[in-house]
C-alpha cells in the first residue's frame, strides 16, 4: 500500500512540475513572439492586401485608395469601426502598423482593379 501511495505522489509531483515548466515555457515563448512582432511590423501593402482590400476594393465597402483620407481619420475608423466595418484591436494591427497603413493610404493612388460597394 505504501509503495502505491509513493508512486501516486511521485506521479502527481511530476505532473505538477511539468505543468509549471509548460507555463514558464509558454510565457517566455509569448514574450519572445511579441518582442519579435513589435520589432518587425508588417508592411502597409501587406496589411491592406490581407485585411482591408478584402472588402475595400471588391464591391463590399467603399474604395479607400486614392482618396487622400487623413491618417487620423483612417486610424480612428479602424480602431472604432464604422457601420458594417468591425473595429480592429491592437492585437490584430499594432498602433505602429496602423499609423504606417493610414499614412500609406493617404498617399496611395487609385487602383483601377478595385471596385467599390
Amino acid at each position: 500500500m505504501q509503495l502505491r501511495q509513493g508512486r501516486l505522489l511521485a506521479g502527481l509531483t511530476g505532473a505538477a512540475l511539468l505543468a509549471g515548466v509548460g507555463m514558464g515555457t509558454g510565457f517566455s515563448m509569448s514574450a519572445s513572439a511579441q518582442a519579435t512582432y513589435e520589432i518587425e511590423p508588417r508592411a502597409p501593402e501587406y496589411l491592406y492586401a490581407r485585411t482591408c482590400g478584402y472588402c475595400h476594393g471588391h464591391n463590399i465597402a467603399p474604395i479607400i485608395r486614392g482618396r487622400a483620407l487623413p491618417p487620423a481619420v483612417t486610424a480612428a475608423i479602424v480602431r472604432s469601426g464604422m457601420g458594417a466595418m468591425p473595429a480592429f484591436k491592437p492585437t490584430e494591427i499594432t498602433d505602429a502598423e496602423l499609423q504606417a497603413l493610414a499614412e500609406w493610404l493617404a498617399r496611395s493612388e487609385v487602383d483601377p482593379e478595385e471596385h467599390g460597394g
